[in-house]
């Protein structure tokens, strides 16, 4: 993975408040940014890169769905390349919240966060 190619042209696509952490999504050529700053540790955090195919492919997939939650994308996806594992799943619905894509379903108050795709 080269790094200028990664960060050069980078958008701003929005924030997207989870339960514990708040997450921003920027957009590249191919892929997506997912960053978070850590709540412990001052100037600190994490980025995650997104294969832009992957937002795509769980939009066309699943959409309509409600209340899914990453474990049941990850459970439910047939492209491992893409849906490897719920942390990928999770990331991929926080893009498709910050493109308005998919709404945060607030009725459920359990551990899991559930989400409606459009």
């Amino acid at each position: 993975m080269n790094v200028s190619s990664l960060t050069s042209g980078l958008l701003y696509r929005g924030e997207v408040e989870a339960k514990r952490q708040t997450y921003y999504i920027f957009e590249g050529k191919r892929h997506f940014l997912v960053m978070s700053f850590s709540r412990s540790k001052k100037n600190a955090g994490n980025f995650n890169v997104v294969d832009a195919g992957a937002a795509q492919y769980v939009q066309r997939r699943f959409a309509g769905k409600q209340a899914l939650t990453a474990r049941d994308l990850c459970k439910a996806s047939r492209k491992p390349q893409y849906i490897g594992s719920q942390l990928d799943a999770l990331n991929v619905l926080y893009i498709l919240v910050a493109l308005k894509r998919a709404k945060i379903d607030t009725r459920f108050k359990n551990k899991a966060l559930f989400f409606n795709i459009r």
